[in-house]
């Protein structure tokens, strides 16, 4: 149990959330794995959007702290409980599971404890097993076989949105992703849980070959998958994200928040980068930023840089007419990058 300063962001991002997609309410939630309670106690105070707010860890001496900084937050319940186990307040609206590391333990208790329609938060920090570098452990604990390399953490968020699509499925729910990211040595996502009926669409799941995929180059030593292969957005609650009033970085949560609603426009699976394109067909210099961009858009592809990494674009073209534009700029490639694409 501790307080981690590097998920601030973080926190300012679910406060951002609530602010856009639940709005003002008496709405109630659950942090399933407290830790310090910061997490829930801001969104109980700068949403507006609860009324109250459970938070349960397991060890007595945690349950202190956060009773102790819970102390003057009107509607926060704190208590000691084993989070695999359905509280006798459910259900709620909207519920956290922020563990350290693998969320599996705990996801099917979070969507059981769920109204139909609420809001099921999940983390996981096992990267290292998502994103390729244990295979075989992110084979045994999410039955997916991994991406390897820098589209790791992307492969990795989409193998969780697949289990947790699986989980959902077995407990007689669907899942939709409102948000789901990459940031750090963490992924994370907000999924709205709906009970499943004889008229759910089936889940946007599958396997990647890469001999077939016309996506970003993924390596060869798929298939890969099963994974998510859907938008990561909701289209329409993306535009509405905005920095809270009260962010703790003002300035970093927008630059975060424009990405967002700028890639939610070009919500296709995988990444570019272009200097990595450059070096794969050998041309000298990659094309700058606005270079691919005007190429891309000219001919009727969209084309938005995604907040995995800062070189990284996603677009609607193929790979093949890519790969042709990037050898077409290589004449106006050659000259000295701007400073902007430094």
């Amino acid at each position: 149990m501790f307080y981690n300063p590097n998920m601030v962001l973080d926190r300012d991002l679910g406060v951002a959330f609530a602010l856009a997609y639940f709005g003002p309410g008496a709405r109630r939630g659950w942090d399933m794995l407290a830790a310090t309670g910061a997490r829930g106690l801001r969104l109980l105070a700068e949403s507006g959007a609860f009324s109250s707010f459970l938070f349960t860890e397991a060890h007595p001496d945690a349950v202190e702290v956060v009773r102790a900084n819970a102390r003057t937050f009107p509607g926060a319940i704190v208590r000691a409980a084993d989070a695999r186990d359905v509280p006798p307040e459910a259900p709620f609206d909207y519920v956290d599971l922020d563990p350290y590391g693998s969320p599996i333990e705990f996801v099917s208790t979070g969507i059981r404890a769920l109204r139909p329609g609420g809001v099921l938060a999940v983390t996981a920090t096992d990267l290292m097993v998502l994103a390729g570098v244990q295979p075989g452990a992110c084979e045994r604990r999410y039955g997916s076989h991994p991406v390897r390399g820098r589209l790791g953490p992307e492969g990795g968020l989409r193998i969780l949105l697949a289990y947790l699509a699986r989980v959902g499925r077995e407990e007689g729910r669907t899942v939709h992703p409102l948000l789901a990211y990459v940031r750090g040595h963490h992924v994370r996502s907000y999924l709205e849980v709906v009970p499943l009926s004889a008229t759910s669409p089936p889940d946007p799941v599958g396997m990647v070959d890469p001999g077939a995929w016309a996506g970003p180059f993924l390596g060869d030593r798929g298939p890969y998958g099963p994974m998510w292969l859907g938008p990561l957005f909701d289209a329409a609650l993306a535009p509405r994200l905005a920095t809270p009033p009260h962010a703790a970085d003002p300035r970093a949560t927008e630059e975060f928040l424009a990405r967002i609603r700028a890639e939610s426009d070009v919500d296709r699976p995988f990444y570019h980068e272009a200097n990595e394109l450059a070096a794969a067909l050998g041309v000298p210099f990659p094309p700058s930023r606005e270079a691919l961009s005007l190429a891309l858009v000219t001919r009727g592809f969209r084309f938005a840089r995604t907040h995995m990494r800062p070189e990284g674009f996603r677009t609607d073209a193929p790979r093949t007419v890519v790969e042709e534009i990037v050898r077409s700029l290589r004449e106006t490639a050659g000259s000295r990058p701007s400073r902007s694409d430094r």
